[in-house]
């Protein structure tokens, strides 16, 4: 690739000298941290109640102080920075996508029909197997940030950084605020009883619907669990995309500027990456770390939790998203080795991945198969992650030593381009 190359607008732009090929390598390598470090997000989702998720009152089996220490560290090192390192990657393929499509003298209508796929797979994730899906999110957060696909790097990363700091502002002021008005002296002052009333409506609404969950996941079929999700959350995946749209296309955007500005793969001076790296990831871990401090010296209340893991740590979380990016693209594109090629080949598979383990869990904790929904603690569900871990890493593999794609990624590679592909090598 010339050093400067003209995007598909006709617009000049300055190319850093990484191949196509070094680039797919370290996006593969990324996502497959991303898919695993997706799962140790999630894993307290799996197998307790919604409100769990932050909230460690909520867990069903007790939550003691080594468990809370555990929440802190979960708050510091997992929690919004692997999706977010998910949703530059995504950026990033939408780029690598139409960049392929417009050699071949394709339109984005090809791009459009990936993510209407997309948007079904999702919709089938959410009701059938998990609401904690993503899919639905990244399908309509991807109609967006395509908009911009012709925009230089430079101009995507600039939009998706001021996009950025706009939504957190969004989120400080529509979630934050519950916190403020629910646990400072702030919400009693005169005039706040409708504001704190309203507040105490929406957490005991929360409660309510993890208690009528409980006989469901502890007791029923899986009819049960389905007929649930169609009647009390259908209209959740909407709620989803109004929540989390301002952080995802930020993300997208900035995604598309690091593949497009070369900075997944290996060009500039290394040192130099690597000190940007570093910096960005511990300032931002060192932010981290004092606000689940805080959190903990609060008592874990219900408001600050979410607060904290909704809005108040969409800053720090940001240069550590970026900083785990450009380092592990550093490593991505030399690594090698055992865990390396497993990890790239998790990657390479990631969407099988990421449905897979979903099913996985389902089977570990749903009451008509494992039965374990509710009963592990905080140190056990970690058991539970590195189960899926190994899993992840051994067949995924396996299945590509013989095949050219995931099988999740084969049929939407079919769906996308209306014709059937070989998948065999």
């Amino acid at each position: 690739m010339d050093e400067n190359t003209a995007t598909p607008d006709g617009e000049a732009q300055a190319i850093a000298p990484a191949t196509r090929g070094e680039r797919i390598a370290s996006l593969d390598f990324i996502r497959g941290v991303a898919v695993l470090g997706i799962l140790a997000a999630n894993i307290v989702a799996f197998g307790q109640p919604w409100s769990a998720y932050a909230w460690p009152d909520a867990f069903l089996s007790g939550h003691d102080a080594t468990a809370d220490w555990l929440w802190v560290a979960q708050f510091v090192l997992i929690d919004g920075k692997m999706r977010g390192l998910f949703t530059l990657l995504f950026g990033a393929g939408m780029a690598l996508f139409m960049e392929k499509a417009w050699e071949r003298g394709a339109s984005q209508a090809l791009l459009v029909r990936r993510l209407v796929f997309l948007l079904l797979f999702g919709l089938v994730h959410y009701f059938l197997i998990w609401r904690g899906d993503i899919l639905v999110l990244y399908s309509v957060a991807g109609f967006a940030a395509m908009l911009f696909l012709r925009w230089s790097g430079r101009r995507l990363l600039t939009l998706g950084l001021l996009g950025y700091l706009v939504g957190a502002l969004v989120y400080a002021l529509a979630i934050g605020s519950a916190y403020v008005i629910a646990d400072t002296a702030f919400g009693q002052a005169e005039g706040m009883e409708e504001a704190r009333g309203s507040i105490a409506e929406g957490k005991q609404t929360a409660i309510a619907d993890d208690q009528a969950e409980i006989p469901i996941m502890t007791e029923g079929s899986y009819a049960d669990f389905v007929g649930h999700n169609f009647a009390e959350h259908a209209g959740d995946p909407l709620n989803a995309i109004f929540l989390m749209i301002f952080e995802t296309v930020p993300l997208m955007l900035i995604g598309m500027a690091f593949y497009r500005l070369g900075w997944f793969g290996t060009c500039g001076n290394r040192r130099s990456r690597m000190a940007w790296g570093w910096g960005l990831f511990l300032t931002g871990a060192g932010l981290s770390l004092w606000m689940a401090l805080w959190v903990k010296a609060e008592g874990f209340t219900y408001w600050a939790t979410l607060s904290a893991m909704m809005a108040f740590s969409m800053l720090p979380r940001l240069p550590m998203i970026l900083g785990l990016a450009l380092l592990l693209a550093l490593y991505g594109n030399s690594a090698s080795g055992w865990l390396a090629e497993r990890l790239s080949a998790a990657g390479r598979a990631a969407f099988t991945n990421y449905i897979g383990t979903s099913i996985l869990m389902m089977l570990i904790f749903h009451s008509w198969a494992g039965g374990l929904w509710g009963e592990l603690t905080r140190p056990e569900l970690y058991l539970v992650v590195l189960l899926g871990w190994a899993v992840m890493l051994t067949w995924s593999r396996i299945w590509l030593a013989k095949y050219r794609y995931g099988p999740l990624e084969w049929l939407w590679r079919c769906l996308t381009y209306g014709r059937a592909f070989t998948i065999r090598r």
